[in-house]
């Protein structure tokens, strides 16, 4: 049964930092895809950032230049190192993870994200 639980959100102010943990288990993390999507109240869920089994990576344009994606297959951990919040940043962040052997995706509970001074 595979698990994602998120950790690092809070409370933070415009031009601060938070670093998002995604910790996985239940599955080989080192064969599979993962993402970090975000869903701000009242709007659609987006991804924000992406990062293959092989380490590619990805970015939305919003985020670009701000937030960092990694992971770290010893502890079958991925992150999300955001930098140079801003208001419109504020939202549930949710980590995803993608199966390559089957196609299966599962999700994480979320994280709430809240940049506001």
């Amino acid at each position: 049964q595979v698990q994602l639980v998120e950790s690092g959100g809070g409370l933070v102010q415009p031009g601060g930092s938070l670093r998002l943990s995604c910790v996985a288990s239940g599955t080989i993390f080192s064969r599979d895809d993962m993402g970090w999507y975000r869903q701000a109240p009242g709007k659609q869920r987006e991804l924000v950032a992406g990062i293959t089994n092989g380490e590619d990576v990805s970015y939305a344009d919003s985020v670009k230049g701000r937030f960092t994606i990694s992971r770290n297959n010893v502890k079958d951990t991925m992150y999300l190192q955001m930098n140079s919040l801003k208001p419109e940043d504020t939202a549930v962040y949710y980590c995803t993870l993608r199966q390559i052997w089957n196609g299966r995706d599962y999700w994480g509970k979320g994280t709430l994200v809240t940049v506001s001074s």
